[in-house]
């Protein structure tokens, strides 16, 4: 497996990929990964396996999380792996070299958010292992933080933000 930064023929090709239920987006979303990869606010990895895209994340420089922003934390998002390459390393690795993005651009904290229920098991059980803590803001919904007694809908915009620090 190889990991490779995002170019015009992987984003072309990325949203005929039959990767699972969670392998999101079409063409548009890849026009704007591009656009935002070229521009320097984002950077997008592809893992290939014999040429074919079987992973992607990015890490967002300027993330969209006001608690990120605030305290200059880049965010990883939008890591997934095709279901067939699921539990063989693919996500460390991407993972592994998204953070030696974020420290190779000066960075020492990186975070993330990840989805509540079960689909979100694989990357949740992931990030512990990686060493990723909550950042102690607790849940949060597009909307912002929830409230205690709060009533939510548990979809994908409920998540919880976690952090790592990226020094050794």
């Amino acid at each position: 497996m190889k990991i490779h930064l995002l170019s015009r023929e992987l984003a072309a090709v990325i949203p005929s990929v039959d990767g699972g239920p969670a392998w999101n987006g079409g063409v548009e979303k890849w026009r704007r990964y591009l656009a935002e990869h070229e521009a320097g606010r984002r950077h997008t990895l592809v893992a290939l396996e014999d040429n074919e895209p079987v992973a992607y994340g990015s890490v967002i420089w300027t993330s969209g999380y006001g608690g990120f922003t605030a305290a200059g934390i880049p965010e990883i998002s939008d890591l997934v792996v095709a279901t067939a390459f699921r539990r063989n390393g693919v996500g460390t690795r991407v993972m592994e070299a998204l953070e030696r993005l974020a420290i190779k651009e000066g960075y020492s904290i990186v975070g993330l958010g990840v989805g509540l229920y079960a689909d979100y098991g694989d990357a949740q059980r992931l990030y512990c292992r990686r060493g990723y803590i909550p950042d102690g803001c607790g849940l949060m919904t597009s909307d912002g933080a929830v409230a205690p007694g709060a009533r939510v809908l548990v979809d994908d915009d409920l998540v919880i933000y976690l952090i790592k620090s990226l020094a050794r």
